[in-house]
């Protein structure tokens, strides 16, 4: 399938029809499944072929046709979708550090992405450091001979800050280190990251895989070789596994990813341009006066579904966010509706005042995702707000 567009691999691929040769994916809801014989469970504990499962924390056709479908969008070998997007990050991040270990992070990251490498990690012995995410040069001079992993958003949350992954990739690959991206808010429609040089991605198949608010998940895409080894053996066992359910879910979200992901950054576009005109603090990579633009169109292609506005202070955000009508206030991202967060009261509260401002999260910062409405509702709405 990886011979077809993205938008057709998002459709046809991943299929596995029951007797029936239902054309919309079937949905398996089952804990176990049965053997024909003793010497048959035997074989298939020890060495299950490709379309054949044991156990559903193991894997199930509805789970293994969403892993197939997501990884021919992103290019990917091999996919495990897990039961959150933290379960993504989390469970990629410990499947192959170890006491030890030395982890290169992105400062600039999403409130429970920071918890994990911050106060997680170096709780079991794995050495932490943060550097400035958009400076090629700090990644260089914080990488060391016992570094295992760099880690970061590739679009961070909620700076909108981009990570170089090409040249951050050749660093860590030069000390033989294992380069992961939590592509959240790139999404797979803009995603090259493996082809950048990425050797793990990340995403919360809760935002825009689902796009619709209606179900949590995750997947983690990479090699046959990381995928099959360490993280499946490593998931598995921890239990951080998506449901049939929630599977099924995304993958008939798949379907319509590229059109409303699509429709949402150009929604995105027109109203950072129409803001910004007016005098307002924008921050969005797909505008020209952002710094990195240059990088982001040579990265993605396109400055995504989500922007933030810069406002004087804490009581100018919230009075804007009150006078809302359509946007809703909320923390999640990538949703048909649209969604304003102040992230340094939820989605970053977790983090010290020290660490927010050092991100460049500052008490103004509004983040908003942009939805499917119609671009001028959405831009009276926050023009009427920001008024």
């Amino acid at each position: 399938m990886r011979k077809y567009s993205k938008q057709t691999a998002a459709i046809h691929s991943g299929v596995k029809r029951s007797q029936f040769g239902e054309l919309s994916e079937a949905l398996y809801l089952t804990q176990c499944f049965a053997y024909e014989t003793a010497e048959d469970a035997e074989r298939r504990f020890k060495e299950p072929r490709d379309d054949e499962f044991v156990y559903a924390r193991y894997g199930s056709p509805t789970v293994s046709m969403f892993e197939e479908r997501i990884s021919a969008i992103e290019g990917a070998e091999a996919a495990f979708s897990t039961a959150s997007g933290m379960a993504a990050v989390s469970g990629a991040l410990m499947a192959i550090l170890k006491a030890g270990d030395h982890i290169v992070s992105a400062r600039a990251l999403f409130g429970s992405c920071h918890y994990v490498v911050d106060s997680i990690l170096s709780k079991f012995g794995v050495e932490v450091t943060f550097v400035n995410g958009s400076d090629v040069g700090e990644w260089s001079a914080a990488v060391r001979d016992n570094t295992k992993v760099l880690f970061f958003e590739s679009i961070a949350n909620p700076t909108l800050e981009l990570v170089d992954i090409v040249a951050v990739s050749e660093i860590g690959h030069s000390v033989g280190a294992y380069v992961v991206a939590d592509n959240a808010f790139a999404t797979p429609v803009y995603s090259k990251a493996l082809e950048q040089g990425a050797d793990l991605v990340c995403y919360s198949a809760t935002k825009h895989i689902d796009g619709q608010g209606r179900a949590m998940g995750g997947v983690i895409l990479g090699s046959r070789k990381l995928i099959e080894g360490p993280i499946k053996t490593f998931m598995r066992h921890t239990g951080g596994c998506m449901s049939a359910f929630n599977a099924w879910i995304m993958l008939k979200s798949l379907e319509t990813l590229e059109l409303r992901v699509r429709t949402q950054t150009a929604n995105a576009l027109t109203l950072a341009q129409t803001l910004e005109g007016k005098g307002y603090r924008i921050i969005y990579p797909g505008l020209e006066s952002h710094p990195q633009h240059d990088l982001c169109m040579r990265q993605h292609g396109a400055g995504g579904t989500i922007f933030s506005i810069v406002l004087k202070n804490k009581d100018a955000a919230f009075a804007c966010l009150n006078k809302l009508r359509i946007f809703a206030i909320s923390n999640n991202v990538g949703d048909a509706k649209s969604i304003a967060t102040h992230p340094s009261t939820t989605t970053h509260q977790r983090m010290t005042e020290e660490q927010r401002l050092s991100a460049g999260i500052t008490p103004g910062l509004l983040r908003m995702s942009v939805g499917l409405e119609s671009a001028d509702d959405l831009l009276a709405d926050v023009l009427g707000a920001l008024e």
